[in-house]
């Protein structure tokens, strides 16, 4: 039974080993405890999944959860979560999108749905109000994502995979329109139960406790985001692509295999060329005021245009200048429903073998001819693309140069290239779901991009780190895109970032890892705190019903980090999982700036200390009992 706001009150659980349909129990304790999204689904994972398991075994779950504020007016709000063991890590991988899918699955009466089994057929699920039923997918096995999502009927929320998670490439996506759940393998999970596509729809609406005050909180929502220097006007006009000349400048730009921190043209693949010649308009998800998505012309077709790290990955990081051809990759990449990210990484790792005579494999750098019938080797597994397909940590375990195979716990790194932040790279290297950058607590924000912290020091990294990780963590659950969360810092400290001020504020915060480790401690547990430029909090606790403080949000956030990190020790991690490629600890970027390397031993020490685990990554007994988790 539900009494809270925010919520449907049911999740569904299909299994296709037997075709049976049934509830999945999920009470409001847990809705308290968990929030929704990633954090739900990490905890559905772990009271189900006991010991280490294939990724594409039968037992193996894909949990698809929605948060509170899906379908309740909040801005940037209508997004959904994929979760599973990913194939790349054979740890939890979370994946999240902004597709519509989220939305109608909570109209149809639920809040989340659990795969379970392996179909012996290709099936695809119907979910609407009054029934579920699994279709014969035979017909659409083998189509593209917008193909697939064409032929299935109109007005619904739909989730396909493309012939990349049919052929269970080890980086294939799932798509919602031309949205994306594209880390961590989740499509070829979905590709191994032999599930197509999942549409649903219903004329249900989101419960609300407190309308009036959630209609006024979200219209204050709204003008802060519109009035906010980067989600009001960088985001707005340049996507996350406006990014690139900063990462240049700051020796941050993944450059031919992450060798360096710097492209010579890369002004060619950055945002403001994008605008000048390929941009049509932005457009956005559901209910975002943002828009930070790109519509580009291919081919006479107006298409989803490429983010930062698709312009990172296949541009420098391939010592690739040509923006038209990462356009056209992009678009086959969508269709062939492929992570653009991990498909960047492998072709350069594969790049930098042929290079040192590894593997004659005919790619080399800059020579970006033969890439895009490469792309369909890879989805297809057809000669060296069956390789390819495996990611980066298993190519290298295969043809060696481990020292330069630029993953971490097997999942290939965003495009931000970490000697150039140090705190960044311990985001990486401890991130539950391997090299993300977003689970990793993107320091590297605070490290050049948007505030002028000293990206080579140590100090409050660790509490930083933390910090950003569990709030990150909260707001995905809560259910808005963490790109409302730029708006947490002030525009006048971000709009001339390397100005005095800009300085200042990051050398203030260089030596505010007392005050961090304050607020991550639980001596403002019981504070009634609420942060202005925060509004989740006030909203959280308007839509549910429930007292959501910013302390209680953390907290939300850092349970949800923890159950995550315990699934991952119970499938066999261990403290020397928790780490970067030889290349990005132990060479310096710049020869001559022995700074120019993370300093991973010393940062991941104190990181453990600050977060409560031992010193083998563990959490200790005392933060499970804080956290409610024994």
């Amino acid at each position: 039974m539900n009494k809270l706001g925010g919520y449907m009150g049911k999740v569904l659980l299909v299994d296709l080993t037997t075709n049976s349909i049934n509830d999945y129990p999920w009470s409001d304790n847990d809705r308290e405890m968990y929030l929704g999204g990633k954090i739900m689904a990490a905890k559905i994972l772990y009271d189900n999944i006991k010991t280490p398991i294939d990724a594409f075994s039968p037992d193996n779950l894909l949990c698809i959860t929605t948060s509170p504020l899906n379908g309740s007016g909040t801005p940037s709000s209508n997004r959904f979560n994929i979760s599973t063991i990913s194939p790349l890590t054979g740890l939890l991988t979370s994946s999240n999108c902004g597709g519509s899918f989220g939305l109608h699955l909570k109209k149809a009466g639920y809040d989340g749905l659990i795969i379970k089994g392996k179909s012996k057929t290709p099936v695809w699920i119907e979910i609407k109000e009054d029934f579920v039923k699994i279709h014969d997918a035979t017909e659409l096995w083998g189509k593209s994502t917008s193909s697939t999502q064409a032929v299935l009927p109109k007005f619904k929320g739909k989730i396909v995979i493309g012939p990349a998670g049919e052929n269970k490439v080890r980086y294939a996506s799932i798509f919602s329109q031309e949205r994306v759940a594209g880390r961590g393998g989740v499509g070829a999970v979905m590709g191994s139960k032999n599930l197509k596509a999942i549409t649903a729809e219903g004329n249900k609406k989101t419960p609300i406790a407190n309308k009036q005050d959630a209609i006024k909180l979200n219209k204050k929502f709204v003008k802060l985001l519109k009035n906010h220097s980067i989600t009001g006007k960088e985001l707005p006009e340049l996507g996350t692509a406006n990014l690139i000349r900063k990462m240049q400048a700051n020796k941050q730009l993944a450059t031919r295999n992450y060798r360096y921190g710097r492209f010579n043209d890369y002004h060619l693949v950055s945002g403001e060329y994008m605008k000048e010649n390929f941009l049509i308009r932005n457009t956005g998800c559901i209910g975002c005021p943002i828009k930070c998505s790109r519509v580009v012309e291919f081919n006479g077709k107006h298409v989803r245009g490429p983010e930062l790290e698709t312009l990172g990955l296949l541009g420098p990081n391939l010592k690739n200048n040509n923006l038209e051809l990462i356009i056209r990759w992009n678009y086959i990449l969508d269709e062939l429903g492929m992570d653009t990210i991990s498909t960047g990484g492998v072709i350069g790792f594969a790049m930098e073998l042929s290079e040192n005579g590894l593997w004659d494999c005919d790619l080399k750098f800059g020579e970006v001819e033969n890439i895009e019938e490469l792309l369909y080797d890879i989805a297809y597994r057809k000669g060296i693309g069956d390789l390819l397909a495996e990611g980066v940590k298993r190519l290298s375990e295969i043809m060696g140069g481990e020292n330069y195979a630029i993953h971490s716990k097997g999942l290939e790194l965003a495009a931000y290239e970490p000697r150039g932040a140090v705190g960044q790279g311990l985001g990486y290297a401890v991130s539950n779901r391997g090299g993300c950058h977003i689970n990793g607590g993107y320091l590297i924000f605070l490290e050049g991009l948007g505030l002028g912290m000293d990206p080579y020091t140590t100090k409050a990294k660790a509490e930083f780190t933390m910090l950003q990780q569990d709030l990150l963590e909260a707001v995905s659950a809560g259910g808005t895109c963490i790109f409302t969360t730029y708006a947490t810092m002030p525009s006048s400290l971000i709009n001339e970032c390397g100005s005095v001020l800009s300085d200042f504020t990051g050398k203030v915060i260089k030596h505010s890892g007392f005050s961090a480790a304050i607020i991550n401690s639980s001596i403002i547990d019981n504070m009634p705190i609420h942060i202005p430029t925060l509004p989740h909090t006030k909203v959280l606790t308007a839509v549910t019903g429930i007292n959501i403080t910013f302390p209680i949000l953390k907290k939300i956030g850092e349970r949800g980090y923890n159950i995550e990190r315990l699934f991952n020790i119970r499938m066999g991690l261990t403290k020397n999982d928790d780490r970067l490629p030889h290349r990005l600890v132990k060479e310096c970027q710049v020869p001559a700036d022995k700074r120019s390397r993370v300093p991973l031993d010393v940062l991941k020490k104190e990181y453990y200390r600050k977060r409560g685990w031992d010193e083998n990554g563990k959490p200790t007994e005392k933060l499970l009992n804080y956290l409610g988790l024994n």
